[in-house]
């Protein structure tokens, strides 16, 4: 009792229910073996690790997060990683970019820590036309599409770790245009890889609420259902978006 009052209690509430649903761990699990599989091989980094859920697909990952929670190995600012310059092989994350602060400063930080051939693999929201009045008007976090993620921002000492703009990976990614801007502004990345997820499997499974309208032993059979269709289709109607940058 006294672990779980000395954490942020939104993560407990989080891995409460992580505990209960297995639908959940299993959409997980698949989120995390498509983020690996684009990592080379050497060590790995985990940013914004929340309740360290990675751990259960691959051990060795470092964990990081910038609350503490059992499973998490540094607890750091993702704008500032406590690490040594080329030091991983890859980066990966899962809702992390939109709750930053300051995405763009986040990305250099993650390409000095990696060496050259090197990954940051995410998994973030997408602002699809199917996905967009869901985030827009029932879920928690905020939608700001107006913004320029470019535009540098100060330092807030006071900010919830848990503030967000769900647009943020959107607007850096979801287009030609988008991920040409993003490589001139940060030369040592290229974009190698854009695709989108999850287009009734994450949103019936209710995430990390309570209520789930998807058995767990139909769920595999979604996936690959899912897979199978068209990425045109799935850029218009996923509910996740997967960016992969490549240190050059």
């Amino acid at each position: 009792m006294a672990l779980r009052e000395g954490l942020d209690q939104r993560q407990v509430a989080h891995r409460d229910v992580w505990a209960r649903k297995e639908t959940i761990r299993r959409i997980y699990r698949d989120y995390h073996s498509r983020l690996l599989k684009y990592c080379p091989q050497g060590r790995l980094l985990e940013v914004g690790s929340g309740t360290a859920h990675i751990k259960e697909i691959r051990s060795d990952v470092v964990s990081t997060d910038i609350l503490a929670f059992p499973g998490i190995d540094v607890v750091g600012d993702a704008h500032s990683l406590p690490f040594a310059n080329d030091c991983f092989s890859g980066v990966v994350m899962i809702d992390v970019l939109h709750h930053l602060e300051r995405p763009i400063e986040f990305l250099r930080e993650a390409g000095r820590v990696l060496r050259s051939g090197g990954r940051l693999a995410m998994i973030e929201p997408a602002m699809t036309m199917v996905a967009y009045p869901f985030y827009q008007y029932i879920h928690e976090e905020p939608v700001d599409l107006k913004i320029d993620p470019f535009t540098a921002v100060n330092h807030d000492p006071l900010r919830d770790p848990f503030d967000a703009n769900q647009a943020i990976p959107t607007l850096l990614f979801a287009t030609d245009q988008r991920r040409k801007r993003l490589e001139g502004e940060i030369e040592q990345f290229r974009v190698v890889e854009v695709d989108w997820l999850s287009l009734l499997a994450y949103p019936l499974s209710g995430g990390l609420k309570e209520w789930c309208l998807i058995p767990p032993r139909l769920l595999d059979s979604l996936l690959r259902v899912e897979a199978m269709i068209p990425k045109f289709v799935r850029r218009n109607a996923g509910f996740r978006i997967l960016a992969v940058l490549e240190k050059v």
